[in-house]
């Protein structure tokens, strides 16, 4: 593995797959939404928000603030993108992934 290459755990790829296939959409209600009907993966609102805080130190996502809401007493929603580091990261974890199952499909099948 090479030094500048980010380590992402499952829950991590997953959430960086949701936010891409979100785009514009990737705010806190639709990304947990996404991940149960996705991965069928449900976790609490603070864990979501500490992961994908996580990803933001880690340089995979990026969040910004949208306008303000008047439906939500005025708060604004945090959006957040994939960044470029990210898609490599995602991209390094699914070759990797990709080679540890090569061959073994059938081993799978056969229990």
């Amino acid at each position: 593995m090479k030094s500048q290459e980010i380590y992402l755990g499952e829950l991590e790829q997953h959430l960086l797959l949701v936010v891409m296939r979100l785009a514009d959409e990737a705010y806190a209600n639709p990304i947990g939404e996404l991940l149960v009907t996705s991965a069928g993966r449900r976790i609490a609102r603070g864990a979501l928000y500490t992961a994908l805080e996580r990803l933001e130190v880690k340089g995979c996502l990026r969040s910004t603030m949208g306008d303000p809401l008047p439906e939500r007493g005025g708060r604004a929603r945090r959006y957040f993108t994939v960044t470029a580091a990210g898609r490599r990261a995602l991209s390094h974890s699914r070759r990797v992934l990709l080679g540890l199952w090569d061959g073994l499909e059938s081993k799978l099948e056969a229990q």
